[in-house]
């Protein structure tokens, strides 16, 4: 693998935009986007050894255990597009998935770049996760936020009623960002003490989001 490979880590809460960022990066950078989300659709859809033991996992109602995440993302790793670098994106989501992907890039003589954290305050998290609003009858969405309806409560497109699905109430996405808050925010100070850690506002537009993730990578 060349030596310039670039492993990034994105991290950031449920809601700071850290897929749109992600995925903007991997055209800029020329390198894919990795999502643990993807990874487990891709190997459930094609049944892998890896996503049948997943499945049984969740089907239990149980928790997919790191050593099948981690093998997940070992077999992406190891595939061509993958050989400039990576931008991983919702993992890792805990220290000993962190541990992990440390030993796993270890294995291929490479090391994290860098890992900026999106910084976004909790309440900015739940106004952005909880203002979600779907037409009953025809599906189109609406943001009280971003994309407001013209009458509060009627769809634009065919009048129907809108609501909120259950995961988009404040409630759900309360729950959301408290489980981030336990089990990944301690992250930020694993790579913190590591030196590896960029604070990033994530409050501005994308586009500056974006300019300055890229000033973080230009000057590696």
């Amino acid at each position: 693998m060349p030596s310039d490979a670039l492993f990034l880590v994105l991290l950031g809460g449920p809601g700071a935009g850290k897929g749109t960022q992600a995925e903007r990066l991997s055209k800029a950078l020329g390198i894919p986007q990795v999502s643990t989300g993807d990874l487990f659709r891709e190997n459930l859809k094609k049944e892998t050894e890896l996503g049948l033991l997943a499945k049984g996992y969740m089907e239990r109602g149980e928790l997919v255990p790191d050593e099948v995440t981690v093998g997940m993302v070992r077999e992406r790793l190891a595939r061509p597009d993958a050989s400039r670098g990576v931008i991983l994106d919702g993992f890792p989501r805990t220290i000993a998935q962190a541990e992990a992907l440390e030993a796993l890039l270890a294995e291929l003589g490479h090391g994290l770049a860098v890992v900026p954290n999106i910084q976004v305050p909790e309440d900015v998290l739940l106004a952005r996760l909880a203002g979600r609003w779907t037409c009953r009858r025809c599906g189109a969405m609406y943001h009280r936020l971003f994309s407001p309806p013209q009458q509060d409560g009627v769809c634009d497109k065919c009048g129907g009623e809108l609501y909120q699905r259950p995961d988009d109430t404040p409630e759900t996405q309360k729950h959301r960002i408290a489980v981030y808050l336990e089990q990944t925010a301690p992250l930020i100070d694993y790579y913190r003490d590591k030196g590896l850690l960029a604070e990033v506002d994530g409050q501005p537009g994308i586009d500056q989001i974006q300019a300055e993730l890229l000033q973080i990578i230009g000057a590696l």
